[in-house]
């Protein structure tokens, strides 16, 4: 096959995993945030960890129907090695994430976003979304509107089996 043909293959390839959201295991950035009580961290930090990035917004009727459950999920797999953070995208101002956070008693860490964080992982730009971190800071998957718990029994419950 000549070079001209082996690029269109490749192009062709790239435009496939892309629409069907297949890509090859890719290592996370190692992002800092500061989480709206002011405590800094690095998601390295979160290394041997099952990581859950949940963008969403305050005003998103999808992610505020989403956030019960994954409150639940960190709640029963925080034993497993289950962590979710949640950054807002759009950034909002703290105050209304604070009160929004206390209203749904979220139990994980909460993170002022920006467009530069979400665009480190995707430039889709549907909410909610979840970014899947396997323990050695993989990215093993993107979920795009609210997970079902059929997607976290695929996707996530795997990944929290306790490696002996």
């Amino acid at each position: 096959m000549s070079t001209l043909g082996l690029r269109k293959l490749l192009v062709l390839f790239v435009i496939f995993a892309a629409a069907t959201g297949v890509s090859a295991q890719q290592k996370a950035p190692d992002l800092s945030f500061k989480d709206i009580n002011g405590k800094s961290f690095r998601l390295s930090d979160f290394r041997g960890k099952v990581v859950l990035l949940n963008f969403w917004a305050t005003w998103c009727v999808p992610c505020r129907a989403e956030i019960p459950d994954l409150v639940k999920m960190q709640r029963r797999y925080r034993a497993r090695g289950l962590r979710i953070v949640g950054i807002t995208y759009p950034p909002e101002a703290e105050s209304q994430v604070r009160s929004f956070r206390r209203e749904l008693k979220m139990n994980y860490p909460i993170v002022i976003g920006s467009q530069k964080t979400k665009q480190a992982f995707t430039s889709s730009e549907t909410l909610p979304l979840t970014i899947i971190i396997d323990r050695q800071g993989n990215i093993r998957g993107l979920i795009e509107g609210v997970m079902y718990s059929d997607e976290f029994e695929e996707k996530i419950k795997p990944l929290l089996r306790v490696v002996e």
